[in-house]
């Protein structure tokens, strides 16, 4: 997997950890292993611009999924599909926010931030009760069983 992970935000996280994490879950989906994968950390101003841009929605978000070429996950056994998965903007101050309401830190926060922009980027939503279900359930098994092996 070829991960990218750039820190414009001002706030201090460990690359190497959301690029270890980007590989375990990409790994764990069946992605090709030549997948091109891009994490971006940025300001709440540069957030709020690009929430505005592409979602019109007011204000910073936490976490937005640009997809590429519209890759999904594999399956054992296949061949999977090679490409370039696409970009996660994160914003570490609105995580901050999110992690004091969850009771957890923002590193582990922005950590389940990034396994749900993948899963965006791999075509899963919960705008609906099922798909919300079945996003949140994988989310929380793939973020759980990573911190579990490190």
């Amino acid at each position: 997997m070829s991960t990218e992970v750039a820190n414009e935000s001002g706030y201090e996280v460990d690359e190497a950890e959301f690029s270890a994490l980007a590989s375990y879950v990409l790994e764990q989906m069946h992605v090709h292993p030549q997948a091109e994968l891009s994490i971006m950390f940025v300001t709440s101003d540069v957030m709020t611009e690009l929430h505005v841009k592409w979602m019109d929605e007011p204000g910073p978000t936490d976490v937005l999924s640009f997809p590429m070429d519209e890759l999904r996950p594999g399956r054992p056994g296949e061949e999977p599909v090679e490409g370039m998965l696409g970009d996660i903007v994160l914003c570490p101050e609105v995580a901050a926010s999110q992690a004091k309401a969850a009771g957890h830190s923002t590193a582990e926060e922005l950590l389940l931030l990034t396994t749900h922009g993948i899963l965006h980027l791999l075509g899963y939503d919960h705008a609906e009760p099922e798909e919300e279900k079945e996003m949140f359930a994988l989310q929380r098994r793939l973020l759980l069983t990573f911190l579990a092996g490190r």
